[in-house]
């Protein structure tokens, strides 16, 4: 091993290079090669220093670029193929739909949000009782302490789950999917995990506004822990709701809640401030949420109303994650959410908390949550319903 290990890049004044090498390995005469072959390490590394400069090329620091090098890197225009490696055909063509800027409006107000939210919620309302019958589920709506929830219950539970109990936070960027159309990922977590799922139908705007989620959420795992232990339950939750998810374990912690056995964070908006690389190296190959400022964000600023987006409540990476239980985060390469997700990650293992990242190939946002019948929905929610299964007590 060199004592003195240095970073290698190329230069070309071959008479500056020579000179260092010379200097680096104490040649003064052609005798002296013969000295260096009792230093074998030395010998190997002169060698390959001599050669490097024969050919122009050298060995020094690197000097790392500040100030005025720190510019922005231009990126042209881009052509990305749909990829094939290990991605099944059913995914390839959701890979494949255009991203389209002008999917969603900008919503600017509550009102805005709900009716559009209204319109969505149709298709996906139809969608239920075919999935509930596909994964021999049952649904049931209720209240808990004045939140709206779904229970999803298999018809047949393993005997390894039937005394644990997983609590689901919708995503929708804070205004989406409301009422039945918000249980969507809760029913292939049920169906595919065999867990009992309790699903919040948290308040949304103009109902109510920040932090409204959050405190629907955290009413509802409160009294959850109070009949199962919170060494059985998990918390699970994707966009909004991923990010609802580190919220909740915030405000947990606040209000000295014990935590729960695992958390399942789902491509999180863990930034409203929209800050990440992917939200620029992503803009507009995401299929989903196309632009960083597109709908999600124009439906934030509604649901904050006037908040300070920086808040860890609205985003959770500016908030302590110390204590957190173990957590396994899901995103895709084309994700703009693909460095919030990172970042999350990071903060999370940089905090002491067991952390697991998984990152699909090709996928935008939540494509991972799209459809029972595509295999990489089936493997995804296998890897989460496996880590809760190995934090969770029986």
């Amino acid at each position: 091993m060199r004592e003195h290990p240095e970073p290698i890049i190329f230069a070309n004044d071959f008479n500056v290079v020579w000179t260092m090498v010379k200097w680096r390995c104490g040649w003064r005469n052609r005798g002296e090669d013969m000295k260096l072959a009792e230093q074998p390490n030395r010998s190997t590394a002169c060698t390959i220093g001599r050669f490097a400069a024969v050919i122009g090329l050298t060995i020094f620091t690197v000097a790392p670029a500040s100030g005025a090098d720190l510019a922005p890197l231009a990126m042209g225009p881009r052509s990305l193929p749909v990829p094939t490696g290990e991605v099944s055909s059913e995914m390839r063509e959701i890979i494949a739909v255009k991203p389209d800027p002008n999917l969603r409006p900008l919503v600017k107000t509550g009102q805005e949000a709900r009716t559009l939210a209204d319109s969505l919620a149709v298709a996906a309302n139809k969608r239920i009782p075919g999935l509930l019958a596909r994964l021999n589920l049952t649904m049931t709506a209720a209240t808990i302490d004045g939140v709206r929830v779904h229970t999803i219950t298999p018809k047949t539970i393993p005997a390894e789950n039937q005394r644990r109990v997983l609590v689901h936070v919708h995503g929708g960027c804070y205004v989406l999917s409301p009422g039945e159309s918000g249980t969507i990922e809760g029913i292939l977590m049920a169906g595919l995990g065999h867990y009992k799922v309790i699903s919040v139908d948290y308040r949304m705007p103009p109902e109510a506004y920040f932090p409204a989620a959050l405190d629907d959420s955290v009413t509802v795992y409160r009294n959850v822990i109070k009949t199962t232990p919170p060494k059985r339950v998990a918390v699970f939750g994707l966009s909004a709701g991923g990010a609802l998810t580190l919220e909740m374990m915030l405000k947990a912690k606040q209000l000295k809640l014990p935590m729960p056995a695992a958390i399942g964070v789902g491509t999180p908006m863990a930034d409203a401030t929209k800050i990440g690389d992917s939200f620029y190296a992503n803009e507009g190959m995401d299929n989903v949420l196309v632009s960083r400022n597109g709908f999600c964000d124009a439906a934030t600023i509604v649901y904050a109303h006037g908040h300070d987006l920086k808040d860890p409540l609205l985003s959770p990476i500016y908030g302590d994650m110390h204590g957190f239980p173990p957590a396994i985060l899901t995103t895709g390469t084309r994700d703009l959410l693909l460095s919030n997700t990172v970042r999350a990650h990071r903060k999370l293992r940089r905090s002491g908390v067991e952390a697991d990242l998984n990152v699909y190939e090709g996928q935008s946002h939540a494509h991972w949550a799209r459809d029972v019948a595509v295999p990489e929905t089936r493997e995804a929610f296998g890897e989460i319903a496996a880590f809760f299964d190995k934090h969770m007590e029986k």
